[in-house]
């Protein structure tokens, strides 16, 4: 059973800049793209990508995963 993280929900609240740091400590091999909630997306999942959704005062407004 693999024990790689492929989600962040404890960093939801936090500022983005933080989570992003947590994110990348966590998963170097993942590319973060920080986005302002609701903003659309291309469909589809990668394995290589984690999305970190912030709100209006800069805050993760979702939990970051994998794909």
């Amino acid at each position: 059973m693999s024990t790689t993280k492929t989600s962040w929900p404890e960093v939801v609240g936090w500022p983005a800049a933080q989570a992003v740091t947590q994110v990348n400590t966590d998963r170097p091999d993942v590319a973060i793209e920080v986005l302002p909630s609701g903003t659309s997306v291309s469909p589809g999942f990668s394995s290589t990508r984690v999305r970190v959704f912030f709100d209006g005062t800069g805050s993760v407004a979702a939990t970051p995963q994998v794909g």
